[in-house]
């Protein structure tokens, strides 16, 4: 028997390769609105982080997900995406 293949991907923030699972994925729809999708199936060009505020305020800084989603995100959205990181955090 073949072991299943685990999918991984890279974090924006601190550039560790980990399970899908066990990050966070921030997507940029057709309508070009950046959402948080914890589902990790929603349509959409995505960016991974890890399940942290720190990884989320270094992809940030060095504009990870600015990169990832070839696209400006407003402060706005980057303030509501933390928020939901630390109430999931709880």
């Amino acid at each position: 028997m073949n072991a299943k293949k685990i999918p991984l991907r890279q974090c924006t923030g601190c550039g560790q390769m980990k399970e899908k699972k066990s990050m966070i994925r921030v997507i940029k729809t057709n309508e070009n609105e950046i959402i948080l999708d914890v589902t990790g199936r929603k349509n959409g060009r995505g960016a991974y982080i890890c399940k942290s505020v720190e990884c989320f305020e270094k992809a940030v800084a060095n504009r990870g997900f600015e990169r990832s989603l070839k696209t400006k995100i407003p402060s706005e959205i980057i303030d509501e995406i933390k928020e939901e990181l630390k109430n999931e955090s709880c």
